[in-house]
């Protein structure tokens, strides 16, 4: 029992730990101490549920409706991502990052999570890792053992997100100058637009 959790937590981790939208996006927000309780939560259940799916043996529809429809699904990934790295170079030009953006009026909550929806299930890639890839890996185990690997990669985005919000947070004090914010989100931007190309490239939309 304890080991097939060990390997879906590993393999979870793994998954996790590369650079993505959802993950700049959970940064960020625990940098600005904005709904991060709830956006870690959202996050952890979004992946969890999509592992779910993957573990209990839907896999092969994602990948299928993948294939089918794979330059429709990154195109429209890839100028999502364009557009929220655009956003983020908006503010830098601006000056808004940082502290003059907390001093305007907080983001709603449902606006927040509604971004952190786009970056979640907006990205072809998070049904690949977590529905198509650990779905796949799942079949060597069965009944309880199925399981504990499911809840072990579900718990790896737990704690990520968790470990990642902190220390967003104890980090929030060097973010304290509009300098500091604008390298952030320059950072995030430069992030935003090489996913994008990745997913152009991914999707057979632009040559290697």
């Amino acid at each position: 029992m304890h080991e097939p959790m060990l390997t879906g937590f590993l393999l979870g981790s793994s998954l996790i730990l590369a650079i993505g939208p959802q993950n700049a996006f959970v940064l960020r927000q625990g940098l600005l101490g904005r709904h991060v309780l709830a956006v870690v939560l959202f996050c952890s259940l979004a992946d969890a549920s999509l592992i779910i799916v993957g573990v209990a043996g839907l896999s092969w529809i994602i990948q299928e409706a993948a294939e089918t429809y794979r330059a429709y699904l990154f195109g429209l990934a890839a100028l999502w991502l364009a557009l929220y790295g655009m956003q983020r170079l908006r503010d830098v030009f601006r000056g808004s990052s940082g502290l003059q953006a907390a001093q305007e009026p907080d983001t709603a909550l449902l606006a927040t999570l509604g971004t952190a929806a786009l970056l979640t299930f907006g990205n072809p890639h998070v049904y690949l890792d977590t529905v198509v890839l650990l779905g796949t890996f799942s079949l060597q185990f069965a009944g309880t053992e199925k399981v504990a690997f499911g809840v072990g990669a579900a718990l790896a985005s737990v704690v990520f997100f968790s470990l990642l919000a902190l220390g967003a947070r104890l980090l929030a004090p060097l973010m304290s100058t509009p300098r500091s914010w604008r390298i952030i989100d320059t950072v995030i931007a430069a992030v935003m637009f090489a996913l994008a190309l990745g997913m152009l490239r991914a999707g057979g939309l632009l040559g290697a």
